[in-house]
């Protein structure tokens, strides 16, 4: 039974919850559909979309929480600012000087969004299936491996290494609180795309990570990005990283995946075509790409290499023209290439083809 002194408190995390995952899944909308054409649609369906995050954070913002939930309040209060100012920021970025600049800069809000409530997803349901794919939702015995979990359980979960999140030549790792160390997890090296960092982009996995139980390592870039002219700048980091973390967990090297968005799609393909690469398998998305890339390629690393390529037909930034031309390059070199062009997808992630990129690595 809920303390009366507790009930208000309690009262602004029932509204508080909902209200921000609400605005989450708004900004992931955004996230998904987001082009130069697309954005004053965006905009326009963004209006009152924070007017529920915002009043339950005036409501939370007058009460005296009590201080056995003033951690709650920590994670519950920043999480919804974040939501709501990305949404914000969203509807005012036609004002911009580069608008598409300024709704792309709105969407970072989402990561530290997600980063402020991703706690509570050990202690409130609610948050817990926002953090699980969709179709494992109603998976019970999913459910009861993860209220079985000590919160307090150490060298899982979400974790920040060389520095905050985004840390230049730093990392962010995602180990699933179900790990299990006599079970080789695999593993997926996540690029962040030009500008982006790992901490952000990080997300954009967990979800998958969290309800299948692999591990995600998402660099950040020594750069402003990845070194795609200098590859011996970036990749013994990365390599570096991986190593540290096979170290310190148990990894499945027969299932190590390469994948990245944009310029980090394109740093894989720098990076796995090359002889002595540890990747099992990579997967550009929204990536650019040259025929010449195979002349720094290794013949016998390309055959059979399994490959996934995924790009939007209505990308402005690397037309599909380059995708395709990567299809037909990789294949005719010995490579085993999927080839994904999604009909509605622009320059940006869509993390609802995860699913499908899993499946086809760990088949």
């Amino acid at each position: 039974m809920t303390d009366a002194a507790d009930e208000p408190a309690v009262g602004a995390v029932s509204q508080l919850v909902p209200a921000t995952l609400k605005a989450m899944h708004a900004l992931e909308f955004a996230g998904r559909h987001i082009s130069p054409v697309t954005l004053p649609q965006i905009i326009e369906a963004m209006a009152g979309r924070d007017d529920e995050v915002e009043a339950a954070l005036a409501l939370s913002r007058t009460l005296d929480w009590p201080e056995r939930l003033k951690p709650v309040r920590a994670c519950l209060e920043p999480a919804a600012e974040a939501a709501a100012r990305g949404i914000a920021a969203l509807r005012s970025a036609g004002e911009a000087p580069q608008p598409i600049v300024g709704a792309y800069r709105a969407l970072r809000n989402y990561a530290e969004a997600a980063q402020a409530i991703y706690p509570m997803a050990a202690f409130l349901k609610p948050v817990s299936q926002f953090f699980l794919e969709q179709s494992a939702r109603g998976d019970a015995d999913l459910a009861a491996r993860l209220a079985a979990i000590d919160p307090a359980r150490e060298k899982v979960g979400v974790i920040h290494a060389g520095g905050p999140p985004g840390t230049r030549g730093a990392f962010s790792l995602y180990v699933p609180e179900t790990y299990d160390e006599g079970r080789a997890c695999p593993l997926v090296v996540a690029l962040h795309g030009g500008s982006g960092n790992g901490g952000a982009f990080l997300w954009s996995w967990v979800r998958e990570a969290r309800t299948r139980g692999f591990v995600v390592l998402a660099p950040t870039a020594i750069g402003t990005t990845w070194s795609l002219m200098d590859p011996d700048t970036d990749g013994p980091s990365i390599d570096a990283m991986v190593e540290h973390v096979a170290g310190q967990w148990n990894i499945d090297a027969s299932h190590q995946l390469l994948t990245g968005m944009s310029d980090g799609g394109t740093f894989s393909y720098v990076l796995g075509l090359r002889g002595g690469c540890r990747f099992t398998h990579i997967a550009p998305v929204a990536a650019a790409f040259h025929p010449m890339m195979l002349t720094f390629a290794d013949e016998a690393r390309l055959r059979d290499l399994p490959v996934y390529i995924v790009h939007g037909v209505k990308d402005w930034m690397f037309p599909p023209q380059l995708a395709r031309q990567a299809e037909q390059t990789l294949s005719q070199a010995g490579a085993k290439v999927t080839y994904r062009e999604i009909a509605d997808l622009s320059h940006t992630y869509p993390r609802d083809e995860n699913a499908a990129m899993l499946d086809w690595f760990m088949s």
